[in-house]
């Protein structure tokens, strides 16, 4: 697994995929709703993660430095 945004994204299209698929059985609609909800928590967190980053890295801007360090990681360019 990757830690990049863009992963996250992929990885809540992939869940929309499967609770979009039409062959489920009520009790695996049931199932992958809860995965979705636990899903939906974490990715909250690492999206509130990534704006405290973003935050800070424009302080450190503001104030004359290079802000990279403290950007979130975006297909491996700031880490």
């Amino acid at each position: 697994m990757k830690n990049r945004l863009s992963d996250l994204n992929n990885h809540l299209f992939a869940q929309l995929e499967r609770l979009s698929d039409e062959d489920l059985t009520p009790e695996q609609i049931d199932t992958e709703a809860k995965r979705g909800e636990a899903i939906v928590t974490v990715a909250d967190q690492i999206i509130r993660n990534a704006a405290l980053q973003i935050k800070a890295a424009e302080l450190v801007a503001e104030y004359g430095s290079n802000p990279e360090p403290y950007l979130p990681q975006i297909e491996g360019k700031a880490s």
